[in-house]
């Protein structure tokens, strides 16, 4: 690479002409680019937040309108354009390279253009658009990809609705609830996996990429067997945490969470290929994996339960068939894709290389079991509540409901875990925060919708998943109540999302476990844990608790944040 030096010694005026002949050139970069480095290097600080004042920028080019003068005249052979001087006895020594100085220059001309945050998020330019149409084109294939699991499931509760039992439906929930307790305490390894790829590949480094795949694996693999041994052994005593031991819903839920179990691990298996390929910034093929194999489910369903006459553990069996199926598809394709080895799939990990996932996974796994005390303790509520099943159904109704709408909130948040580390890596922190900041806005937009949605579609979805009218009239209001926590969780996925792609997974646990300590408070020490509307209504002070605080750590403690931005933008100054 080439370097520009030169030395403009300036004593006076009287000789500047003859002075301005030691200045050597080569290539220059232009008098509007060297005005605006001269500038910025006595410009008072600017704020990330928007351009200089009219005044400022008045007085930068009053201030080196002179040097500007003899820099042109230096470039063009002739006399100076300037109408005056530097003041006498000033020095000014510039030394910088040629690329160096052509992207300050443009950084700071654009710095000097950009309209406030607020408006940055908004879709308002050319720039802004194709930023739009990178996040929208992640995101939107990662929602109909995550959006068919529960469309599915939901399949199952209207197959099991249909045998007229409110029992059933409880003891379904119940088991799913367990289910997922132990699979989301795993699943932090996949959650980890999507953003390591992104950084990974948008450095270049294809080997580190198949590493944590590969890693990622063998762990879900070991943990997931472990656990799949537990629920097929034991599910009575796994059960415990959301039934209490003489529970009617119990007889119903133990078959039903032992077929369960068998997809543990071939959905831990689908879940690391489909953030591996998240990592990769393709969607699409995910997306068509998930449709075969819940295809596969929707068409098992109904056989199993009926002509197999296997009842309600006919789907159970159906979930576990077609997960299966989609974990074989995906390590298929990380093969094919050399994101994956056998030798290595294998092959335990070392220390070294799993340091960084246990360290941040760490974090993740407190984060998650904070999440699981929320959702044991919502259940346990809902099932200790009445009996006869009937509230149990109910509120296994409404989260079924409200799921079919987080998993678009859980593709946004997908989307911001890989972009901002992919952009991050390629075009520095400023970029990074353009595309957080957007993805916020297009979370709230999404929330918003979410909620609207689901108000509009309560009467229509109820009495699908149930023909008992006291429960579809106990499902009425919690789910409508349910369409506000859709509006709040726009800001709060969009924020976890930006921070899993940072990596900042401890201040994330910390969140979560102040929210979920305000939910369970609110649960056993108010009058809200006696109802199904009081739960939800709990539910609604957690979620807008993580929002502020989400939102305020991305404006004003996180990497991202103006503060910070600036404090680092002196650091490399300085340098």
């Amino acid at each position: 690479m080439r370097f520009v030096t030169f030395v403009l010694l300036i004593i006076g005026s009287a000789d500047l002409p003859d002075r301005i002949g030691t200045v050597a050139f080569s290539n220059p970069i232009g008098t509007k680019s060297m005005h605006r480095l001269i500038s910025n290097t006595k410009q008072p600080r600017q704020s990330w937040k928007g351009a200089p004042s009219r005044q400022q920028r008045g007085r930068h080019l009053m201030n080196y309108e002179s040097v500007a003068g003899h820099i042109q005249a230096a470039e063009n052979g002739g006399e100076s354009t300037s109408n005056e001087s530097p003041s006498s006895g000033s020095t000014l020594m510039l030394a910088f390279n040629e690329t160096e100085a052509k992207a300050q220059a443009a950084e700071i001309d654009a710095s000097m253009q950009k309209p406030p945050r607020w408006r940055q998020a908004l879709p308002n330019s050319k720039d802004g658009y194709a930023l739009d149409k990178m996040i929208l084109g992640t995101a939107i294939p990662s929602m109909i990809n995550l959006a068919v699991v529960p469309l599915v499931n939901s399949v199952d509760t209207f197959w099991v609705g249909r045998m007229g039992v409110a029992l059933a439906l409880a003891g379904q929930a119940a088991a799913n609830s367990c289910f997922f307790t132990l699979y989301f305490l795993v699943a932090f390894l996949p959650t980890m996996t999507a953003p390591l790829v992104a950084e990974a590949v948008g450095s270049g480094d294809t080997e580190k990429a198949q590493n944590r795949v590969c890693e990622s694996l063998f762990l879900c693999h070991l943990l997931g067997g472990l656990g799949t041994l537990l629920l097929v052994a034991r599910p009575r005593i796994a059960l415990q945490s959301i039934l209490a031991k003489n529970a009617p819903a119990l007889e119903y839920a133990a078959p039903y969470l032992r077929w369960r179990a068998l997809s543990m691990i071939p959905a831990l298996s689908a879940a690391t290929g489909f953030a591996a390929y998240r990592g990769l910034l393709d969607t699409l093929t995910p997306l068509k994996v998930s449709l075969a194999t819940n295809a596969m489910n929707l068409v098992l369903d109904p056989l199993l339960i009926f002509p197999a006459r296997m009842g309600f553990v006919g789907a159970a069996l159906a979930t576990a068939m077609s997960e299966a199926m989609g974990g074989v598809v995906y390590m298929k394709l990380l093969l094919k894709r050399k994101l994956a080895t056998f030798a290595k799939l294998f092959k335990p990990p070392t220390w070294e290389a799993i340091k960084p996932i246990v360290q941040g996974g760490a974090s993740l796994l407190a984060r998650q079991a904070a999440i699981n005390v929320s959702i044991v303790a919502s259940a346990r509520k809902a099932q200790a509540m009445d009996p006869s099943g009937v509230l149990a159904a109910a509120f296994g109704i409404v989260n079924q409901i409200y799921v079919v709408g987080i998993v678009v909130h859980v593709a946004v948040q997908g989307t911001a875990a890989a972009l901002v580390p992919s952009i991050k890596a390629k075009d520095g922190d400023v970029a990074a925060r353009e595309v957080a900041d957007r993805t916020f806005f297009w979370g709230s937009v999404v929330g918003g919708l979410l909620g609207l949605s689901q108000i509009l579609a309560v009467p229509v979805l109820v009495p699908l998943f149930s023909t008992l009218p006291e429960v579809q009239k106990a499902v009425q209001v919690p789910a409508r109540l349910g369409a506000l926590l859709h509006i709040i969780n726009g800001p709060v996925f969009a924020g976890e999302g930006a921070m899993l792609g940072q990596g900042l997974y401890r201040g994330l646990a910390s969140i979560t476990a102040l929210t979920t300590a305000v939910l369970v408070g609110a649960l056993t020490m108010s009058p809200l844990g006696g109802s199904l509307r009081g739960i939800i209504l709990a539910q609604i002070v957690a979620s807008t608790l993580q929002a502020t605080c989400v939102v305020w750590h991305h404006l004003k403690l996180g990497p991202l944040s103006s503060k910070r931005l600036e404090a680092n933008s002196k650091k490399q100054g300085g340098r």
